[in-house]
């Protein structure tokens, strides 16, 4: 009489606070009184035993009554109850215990006594969605393992019952329930899955408890979950793909014998797909997608990645027709593993380098693999990590990529929306041009002007020639003429780039053994970039050699990280070639759009001089060549190819004049431009170069290369003896002009440093252009306000990059004589000229020689014709024709001709001895002069 009082109020949801202990107590008093147990010494026909017999098929008839009037009010007021409702986990152990004291019989019963089928099947559907519920939000706290415990087993029990029940009313092809089966499905895979289950995560001394008491109860889920699937006939190709997801979670538990009798049922699926289409491409694109999700959830490892390899490999050689296309999935699904694992073991650490570097792994991965969703996925995590970051410009290229994939069309966007971008930006249109400001505004804040004006022009083309508003075309125009002005007049410091190599196996797939070149952020040193790149390897020991290690490094089991600056190689540049371009736009090439880096080691070789280190002074020079050019969408790039060269002392001689003389000209173009800039740069580079004392000048390349012995032993070189020749004799007006400007600038308090440093220029320019020949460069006005200049180095340029290539020297025209005339008229375009412009050299044009102490022999000066040729060719006009006869065929005395090392503008031999300059005896001068005979 009880139980259906109860289940009018429950049902009205009346008194429940009794009802639920009503209820307690009732199936307390069942449970003990199906635990009676009779004497020991009674036997099967005694008195007892059969009296106990009888006592439990009442007990049995009570439960019956209970589970038939209670079980399924229960459900719905537990359904019905919120979640924070503090009765509703009374009512779930009440639900529990009415389970436990179920037997097959009484289940049997019970789904026998629905009139219908119809009403079974919403139980069932009621039940399975009830459970599911309660396995992912369990009414108990988590520490509360017995009470979870004692839920999971009942809940276990109850749906392998259920199972069968589907089994045997609900697979016919008459009966078949699509969503039923789901459901299950569903249901059977939560449960297996849940927190409370996963033994792994427990202590040894509680997993050891459950297992005691509870068994691992995944092991037999699971093996019912691989019956059911199997069970299913012809009908599995209506969950693929749904269940393509679930079955993956499932295989992914940590638990071996569990994932060995799961993951062939992927075969199974990719055989029922194939069958019926003679592909499984609608399984292959949902296990990516799923894999994706569930990998970065936490979920997978490299157990399970052999696993799947070695099972499915297995699988599909056993069936001829899936042989060669089940290998490239499993061969597709294994790398995705691999990159998967990597990013997830780097993802939540604190700097995020690495985990930059995996997301490029994987969206390059998936741009293979033309899945262009999880493609712009990735793009918009890697966006994100490098704005957090501040690396602006990576986070534009990375836009830019996505960019690129739309078209300017008014079609629908068809691929997913990421980001900030608003859901109102329809079409491609829209979204690209979106895309661009968001671009333009990255490349602006990381400095990256050019590239930003690349992109305001082709929105400019849009604006004027395709949508015709003019409004956007204006505004777009402004920005882009500001982008010009910052090239200009904002301080851009070029970034330090180095080359770091990970050896060893104790570091991750993606880094194992492999070299990359960093970019450096502005001002960083090397100390601060190492020790930003070692923090997340503290246990990384830094190796102190530049050269690769063997195999005892590579191999071994450890992390070594070697670390060293290196130098971008520029590409040359056509359109900069024979042009004066400032150097504010020359100096971005030369360290942004590389991909080609240098390292230079210096090493002996040969005999000793300890007296001119520089005569065995060797350079092995290595090459790295990168994935993609810096900067890109990281900051750094693997290493693709590396070729090493050996660099001759000679060779590296011509290397280091031409970078010594083209550092001068850029002092010299940086205060033609802010005469504001301090000298000391200035001073100390003139100095160095100028003072014996200090550097020693090129004396040492003299004594070591231009020996008659040397010549002999090396006839090979004489077209870069000639080089070199030609360079140390470029040099001199170069100085001139440095000493010119530092003359004008130097203050009292360093005249007479400045007049210590004339006085070595002085025999300095005597000596060279007594044993080199005379070099003037042209000067010429910048009508536009004096902006300071590039060198570029003349049609030879690329043939002085590549210092060992042999060429043959011109031949050096014969010297002319100086005319007091002509030196007359160079000292009067001095004292007229107002703003010189020290800038590249041309062939037509030629760098005055600046004013220093003038030579008292008056035969050193320069002819009028001269003069007055050299300035007519400053218009890109031919110089006229001396008015001096000349025979025929005899060369002119003075020539504009090119040198060996490319250079244009006034060569001039000198076939006697220098005129005595000021301020040195002509017993001191002459000898000087024997020691630079001898």
């Amino acid at each position: 009489t009880a139980v259906p009082i109860l289940q009018e109020l429950i049902e009205k949801g009346e008194e429940e606070d009794a009802c639920i202990e009503l209820l307690s107590n009732i199936l307390e008093v069942l449970y003990k009184a199906q635990k009676v147990k009779p004497g020991f010494s009674a036997g099967p026909s005694s008195p007892s035993r059969i009296h106990l017999g009888k006592h439990l098929v009442k007990v049995k008839k009570h439960v019956q009554l209970v589970l038939e009037r209670l079980l399924h009010t229960v459900n719905r007021r537990v359904i019905v109850l919120e979640r924070e409702n503090s009765l509703r986990s009374h009512y779930v152990a009440c639900m529990a215990a009415i389970l436990s004291q179920m037997d097959k019989d009484h289940y049997s019963s019970y789904i026998q006594a629905f009139p219908s089928r119809a009403e079974l099947m919403d139980f069932l559907m009621e039940t399975f969605i009830l459970f599911k519920d309660l396995i992912g939000k369990t009414v108990y706290p988590s520490d509360w393992m017995v009470m979870n415990m004692v839920q999971n087993r009942e809940f276990l029990r109850a749906i392998n019952q259920f199972a069968t029940t589907l089994t045997e009313m609900f697979l016919s092809s008459s009966s078949f329930e699509l969503q039923l089966w789901n459901n299950y499905f569903h249901l059977a895979v939560a449960f297996l899955t849940q927190d409370s289950l996963q033994l792994e995560n427990f202590s040894q001394a509680k997993r050891t408890s459950i297992l005691a008491k509870y068994g691992d109860m995944r092991a037999k889920i699971g093996a019912a979950i691989r019956d059911m699937w199997y069970n299913l006939g012809h009908r599995k190709i209506e969950f693929i793909p749904g269940m393509v997801g679930p079955i993956l979670e499932m295989t992914l538990v940590p638990e071996l014998e569990l994932r060995k009798s799961t993951i062939p049922i992927f075969f199974d699926m990719m055989l029922c797909e194939y069958q019926l289409t003679a592909s499984f491409s609608r399984f292959e694109d949902e296990i990516l997608r799923k894999l994706d999700s569930e990998v970065e959830g936490g979920r997978g490892d490299e157990q399970y990645k052999q696993l799947f390899e070695s099972i499915l490999l297995s699988c599909c050689r056993g069936h001829p027709e899936l042989a060669k296309p089940g290998e490239n999935f499993v061969a597709l699904v294994t790398g995705l593993l691999e990159r998967l694992l990597d990013y997830r073991a780097v993802m939540n650490d604190e700097n995020k380098t690495y985990s930059m570097s995996c997301t490029v792994n994987l969206l390059n991965f998936y741009k293979e693999i033309d899945r262009q969703a999880m493609y712009i996925r990735y793009l918009y995590k890697l966006k994100d990590l490098h704005i957090s970051y501040e690396n602006y410009t990576e986070g534009a290229y990375t836009l830019l990529l996505h960019a690129r994939l739309l078209k300017w069309s008014d079609e629908a966007n068809t691929a997913p929306m990421q980001g900030l971008h608003s859901p109102s930006l329809h079409t491609q249109r829209q979204l690209k041009e979106a895309l661009y400001n968001q671009i333009i505004n990255y490349f602006d804040q990381g400095k990256m002007w050019e590239e930003a004006i690349h992109i305001c022009k082709e929105l400019a083309e849009q604006y004027e020639s395709e949508i015709f508003d003019y409004e956007m075309l204006s505004e777009i125009l402004q920005r882009e003429a500001k982008f010009y002005e910052k090239i200009l007049k904002v301080l851009r410091p070029s970034p330090d780039y180095f080359a770091v190599g990970y050896y060893g196996q104790g570091f991750p797939t993606f880094l194992r053994n492999k070299v990359f070149i960093y970019r450096g952020k502005e001002y960083e040193r090397r100390e601060d970039f190492e020790m930003r790149l070692l923090s997340p390897f503290p246990n990384a020991e830094k190796l102190k050699t530049t050269s690769p290690p063997g195999p005892d490094i590579t191999g071994s089991p450890g992390q070594y990280i070697q670390c060293f600056t290196v130098q971008p190689v520029e590409e040359a540049k056509v359109r900069f070639k024979d042009r004066s371009i400032p150097e504010q736009i020359t100096n971005f090439y030369k360290a942004n759009h590389v991909q080609k880096f240098s390292y230079s080691r210096p090493f002996k070789k040969g005999p000793k001089d300890p007296d001119n280190e520089f005569a065995t002074m060797w350079i092995e020079r290595t090459t790295f060549v990168t994935a993609y050019p810096l900067p890109g969408i990281l900051r750094w790039f693997a290493v693709t190819t590396t070729t090493t060269n050996i660099i001759s002392p000679l060779e590296n001689a011509i290397e280091t004049m031409m970078k010594t003389n083209e550092k001068i000209l850029s002092e010299i173009n940086r205060h033609q431009n802010d005469p504001s800039l301090p000298v000391n740069p200035l001073s100390m580079l003139l100095n160095g170069i100028v003072d014996p004392a200090v550097m020693g000048g090129f004396a040492k390349y003299e004594t070591a290369f231009f020996q008659e012995s040397y010549l002999k032993e090396h006839p090979e070189d004489q077209g870069n003896i000639d080089k070199l020749k030609d360079l140390i004799a470029w040099q001199t007006p170069l100085l001139a002009e440095g000493i010119r400007i530092h003359k004008r600038k130097v203050t009292e308090d360093l005249r007479p440093f400045h007049e210590r440093m004339e006085q070595c220029f002085v025999q300095l320019r005597a000596k060279v252009e007594s044993q080199y020949g005379v070099r003037e460069m042209i000067s010429f006005e910048d009508r536009r306000s004096g902006r300071p200049r590039s060198a570029a180095w003349g049609p030879d340029w690329d043939r002085l990059s590549h210092a060992g290539d042999s060429t043959e020297a011109p031949p050096t025209p014969k010297p002319a004589p100086r005319t007091a005339e002509g030196e007359d008229r160079r000292s009067e375009r001095k004292e007229n000229r107002s703003s010189t412009f020290f800038g590249y050299w041309r062939q037509e044009t030629r760098l005055s020689v600046p004013e220093l102490p003038e030579p008292k022999d008056d035969k050193r000066r320069l002819s009028r014709n001269m003069s007055e040729s050299s300035l007519g060719s400053c218009d890109g006009k031919q110089p006229p024709p001396s008015r001096e006869p000349s025979t025929a065929g005899t060369p002119s005395p003075t020539a504009l001709s090119p040198s060996p090392t490319g250079f244009g503008g006034r060569v001039k031999s000198a076939s006697k001895a220098p005129p005595l300059p000021r301020r040195i005896s002509p017993t001191v001068y002459e000898a000087f002069l024997e020691q630079s005979d001898a």
